[in-house]
């Protein structure tokens, strides 16, 4: 063990090492073993000896907190953040599909940090709308005159749904677009919001909001996959149910919202699904763009054959 180096395991008070003062022999307890700082209060023949001890597992006072918090490196919400964003600049497609002659839409995937874990918000949809009311959703929309691009749309839509103002938003990147049954084109565009933003939901679109740990669209407790058939293509759709225990509530998030958010977990992570999916995770954006433009062009191909 190198200088300044640590290492903690649980260890069962029969196997307790030499070290420990005869008859102390706690049934479970930590094993500490620390040189540096640590080491330097213990002499050996002038140089510095490592400290190996067992602390028994009862509540640490604050001295023993911090000094066993030093040696154990947890990820900072800044290096949390940091990894997440060079993985999603990996992945950026910008403009990439703008061009197509579809319809446009955006929706923003506002990630932040809850507890440590990365975290997506969503909206329900009120059900006062014509269009899929109490439908689980991303903020979003369709693309007006004054929106320069995908991400303009992105940020007015979630301002005026949920009040989040568009320079409280740190945009990252646009993933993969999708097709939805209306057949525009969705531009998924991510960012990163403040952890502690407080949603002002616009009743006339939004009834609900809530958040999800991003690791669940990887590692779900309620999930089946849904044949569907859009137009003669069929495919399968993720469904899932989550429980929020904050709001005492179930939402259910399928569709092109359960793919946008399955697929940046998939970015992010760089995890398999405990659930199938199609991407190649060796190539992910390759794969990704390959899928959508076999979408694309079946549709396409139906709209000319029905000319």
């Amino acid at each position: 063990m190198g200088p300044a180096a640590a290492f903690l395991g649980l260890l069962q008070g029969k196997a307790a090492p030499r070290a420990f003062s005869a008859g102390y022999r706690p049934r479970w307890g930590l094993l500490i073993s620390a040189s540096g700082a640590a080491g330097r209060r213990q002499r050996a023949g002038g140089r510095a000896a490592a400290v190996t001890f067992c602390a028994p597992l009862r509540p640490l006072g604050p001295r023993t907190a911090r000094g066993v918090a030093a040696l154990v490196p947890f990820p900072s919400r800044e290096s949390i953040k940091g990894k997440a964003k060079l993985r999603l600049r990996e992945c950026d497609v910008g403009d990439k599909f703008s061009h197509l002659p579809l319809r446009k839409a955006s929706v923003l995937l506002p990630l932040l940090l809850r507890d440590g874990a990365l975290c997506l918000l969503l909206t329900v949809r009120s059900m006062q709308l014509r269009r899929s009311p109490g439908e689980v959703c991303f903020p979003g929309g369709k693309r007006e005159e004054i929106d320069k691009d995908e991400i303009d749309t992105a940020l007015r839509e979630a301002k005026e749904e949920v009040g989040l103002q568009p320079e409280k938003v740190e945009v990252i990147c646009r993933l993969v677009p999708g097709i939805d049954k209306m057949n525009h084109l969705v531009t998924p565009v991510v960012g990163f919001i403040e952890d502690t933003f407080q949603a002002s939901p616009n009743p006339d679109e939004v009834s609900d909001v809530f958040v999800v740990p991003l690791e669940y669209f990887l590692k779900p407790l309620n999930y089946v996959a849904l044949p569907y058939k859009n137009k003669g293509y069929l495919s399968w759709m993720h469904c899932f149910t989550y429980d929020d225990h904050e709001h005492k509530k179930s939402f259910k998030i399928w569709g092109l919202t359960a793919h946008f958010a399955v697929f940046l977990a998939i970015v992010i992570f760089r995890t398999k699904p405990t659930f199938e999916v199609h991407y190649d995770l060796d190539n992910l954006i390759t794969s990704a763009e390959n899928d959508f433009l076999n979408l694309y062009a079946s549709i396409s191909e139906r709209k000319k054959s029905s000319l």
